[in-house]
């Protein structure tokens, strides 16, 4: 099992110290609130707040007449395609929101499931649409976009308009005096009163008010954007139900391909392993047998070694079926089974097993081989001197952790290439998960999680 273990591998998925834009070792003079009005992130969050207005009125507008019309409609039997044709168009829009919000809010959202038409023609294609709840979602979306568009265009907008104005006041307050016959920005006015911003004290105060409003509209805009990505990621995406059948689609991909992975490591340790010898075997009693009459003592030689042979082959033949399932596994439980393999490892290992009951036969063999393969990996890689197992119960999950305080870097490989990667998909195919802690120099904390299902 290829693990990589060694110099050469940093923090696990290369973790770095990452800048605001995602530039790895980037350093930043100005703290964070002070740079945020300049930032990239900023105006493309403010462009998306600006734009939703337009938008928003756009898919309002769309949404509500193709429902009137299609509801008012419904008597006769026009009713039915005017609604299809509005759902599919709020689809459509839903495709460029979610094109928007990916491309100036970074926001990934994948696409929903498709229409299931069963059959062709237009009838079919119309009833596919108006029995799909992601049609309804999108619709319910351009409806409930519109107020909230409304309310964010607002706050952005003067938030962001009366900030840098204010802020600027100073460059451009000589506007009034000279294009407008005014002592400078008027606060109050009436017959007899008028209040100006024209001296340096009350310039040096709308500017700071300003300064205040410029750096408190990125963090305003970024709140306001975040109902956003709920609005879109919730209705436009795909629906909870959909995501679990793909999740459990994709398990299942796995699971087929782990067992027929399985199949044929068994297939192949049988033919190189007890097969070829039950085949010389065979072949060295057939020579004993035609010795046996003329020359005794050299069939009885023959035996000798063909008896060697049948311990060699049990012994192959009882590792194998070890490695299908152990019979102390079975018999005696997690504890006794995980000290067996502790037992075979090159290094100390203490074993802890804290269970009060036993969990899903299913689940256990999981468990069992996930904690021989890391104790495996320990053994060939990890040039450590003491391992350790604990094992526990938390709730409605099936805890494992492995450490080691060997020379560290592990990581499962990008490529799913390496034995954890292939460890980490085994486990994530009955909702398991694996976490690696495992800095170079070590030590290495390996912890997976599986469900209980007891």
């Amino acid at each position: 099992m290829a693990t990589e273990y060694g110099h050469g591998y940093g923090r696990r998925n290369g973790a770095s110290d990452w800048g605001a834009e995602g530039n790895v070792g980037r350093r930043f003079r100005l703290p964070a609130g002070l740079r945020a009005p300049f930032e990239g992130r900023t105006w493309r969050e403010l462009a998306y707040v600006l734009l939703s207005l337009p938008i928003s009125v756009l898919m309002f507008t769309y949404a509500v007449t193709m429902l009137a019309l299609g509801a008012g409609l419904l008597v006769t039997f026009l009713g039915i395609p005017v609604l299809a044709a509005g759902l599919a168009g709020c689809r459509g829009l839903g495709a460029l929101e979610r094109a928007r919000a990916r491309g100036l809010l970074g926001l990934e959202v994948a696409d929903p499931e498709p229409l299931r038409v069963r059959k062709s023609g237009p009838m079919a294609w119309m009833g596919a649409v108006l029995k799909s709840g992601t049609s309804w979602r999108h619709l319910l979306y351009a409806v409930l976009h519109f107020p909230w568009a409304v309310f964010s265009f607002a706050i952005g907008a003067s938030f962001w308009a009366y900030g840098w104005a204010l802020l600027t006041y100073p460059v451009w307050f000589w506007l009034f005096p000279m294009y407008g016959g005014q002592d400078g920005l008027q606060l109050y006015g009436d017959e007899t009163h008028q209040i100006y911003l024209d001296n340096p004290f009350e310039i040096t105060v709308t500017a700071l008010v300003g300064l205040l409003f410029t750096l408190a509209t990125p963090w305003i805009v970024r709140a306001l954007t975040l109902v956003d990505r709920l609005l879109v990621h919730g209705l436009l995406g795909p629906s909870r139900l959909a995501t679990r059948v793909v999740e459990l689609e994709s398990d299942r991909g796995v699971v087929v391909d782990t067992a027929a992975a399985d199949l044929r490591r068994i297939e192949r340790d049988l033919h190189d392993g007890a097969q070829a010898r039950l085949v010389a075997l065979a072949m060295d009693l057939g020579l004993a047998k035609e010795k046996l009459a003329e020359d005794p003592r050299a069939a009885a030689q023959m035996v000798d070694e063909a008896h060697g042979e049948v311990k060699t082959a049990l012994q192959e033949l009882r590792d194998l079926a070890r490695g299908i399932h152990p019979a102390v596994l079975t018999d005696r439980g997690l504890d006794a089974a995980l000290s067996a393999v502790a037992s075979r490892c090159t290094v100390p290992v203490q074993v802890d097993v804290d269970l009060a009951s036993r969990p899903a036969p299913a689940i256990e063999g999981i468990a069992y081989f996930t904690v021989s393969e890391l104790l495996q990996n320990i053994s060939k890689h990890a040039q450590a001197t003491s391992a350790a197992v604990d094992v526990w119960r938390s709730e409605d999950r099936l805890m494992l952790q492995v450490m080691d305080n060997g020379m560290g870097g592990a990581e499962a490989g990008a490529n799913g290439s390496s034995g954890l990667a292939g460890l980490a998909e085994r486990l994530d195919a009955v909702d398991g998960i694996l976490v690696i802690d495992s800095p170079v120099g070590g030590p290495t904390r390996i912890t997976a999680e599986l469900p209980w299902r007891g």
